[in-house]
């Protein structure tokens, strides 16, 4: 799969800082508060928020792009952190650091019910990683000031992923389908059964796209 180029970067700059400009301002008290619970944001610039409709794919952020948004998502993490302070309640807040598909980062934050969600996303391995700081260039000072905890990064699927045949446009569209999950199912993964309330546990299969840093106030 080809990865397309991305031109326009200095126009990207200023999307870049529209985006965060337009989250820092959240009223996120009354968001929590008059919606689930829960609020998150990522990235919402072209192209790194939308899905390729050709057999191209958009390569990750780099350079100072990358350090652009990551910046953009500190200031989110700081501004919200102000608000849910003076919401005198618990709350979850941190920002969700992807490797290497950085453009899946995100603020997540949420209170009552959905606290204990969030703090259990993520796979934590036995084998612990420290996020290299210095690899963000001018934001290391400001990353250092957080602690981050590491996690995997996994795409999940299960035994219904698949589906029936009368969901498909055609037999052969299904066959394609069960002959690629069969091929997915070849590859290192861990296996693990997940029960939902009020129903059977289903075997889950989850696979290793990268890692994943937790990030939140000291």
């Amino acid at each position: 799969m080809k990865q397309k180029k991305i031109r326009g970067h200095k126009r990207r700059w200023k999307h870049i800082e529209n985006w965060g400009n337009n989250n820092t301002h959240l009223n996120l008290t009354d968001y929590l508060l008059n919606k689930k619970g829960k609020y998150h944001t990522k990235i919402s610039v072209r192209p790194w928020y939308e899905l390729s409709l050709t057999h191209s794919i958009n390569p990750e952020p780099k350079g100072k792009t990358k350090q652009k948004i990551l910046a953009g998502l500190i200031d989110i993490y700081e501004n919200l952190k102000t608000q849910l302070d003076k919401l005198g309640q618990p709350y979850y807040l941190k920002i969700w650091l992807f490797e290497p598909r950085f453009s899946q980062s995100q603020v997540v934050c949420a209170i009552g019910d959905n606290i204990g969600f969030y703090e259990n996303a993520f796979f934590k391995p036995p084998v612990e990683k420290n996020l290299i700081a210095h690899h963000y260039g001018n934001l290391n000072p400001r990353l250092e000031k957080l602690n981050w905890d590491y996690r995997l990064d996994e795409d999940h699927y299960d035994k219904t992923a698949v589906g029936e045949p009368e969901f498909y446009k055609s037999r052969q569209d299904y066959e394609d389908t069960k002959k690629w999950f069969e091929k997915l199912l070849k590859n290192p993964h861990r296996t693990y059964s997940l029960t939902q309330p009020n129903s059977e546990s289903t075997e889950t299969y989850s696979f290793n796209r990268g890692n994943v840093w937790i990030g939140g106030q000291k």
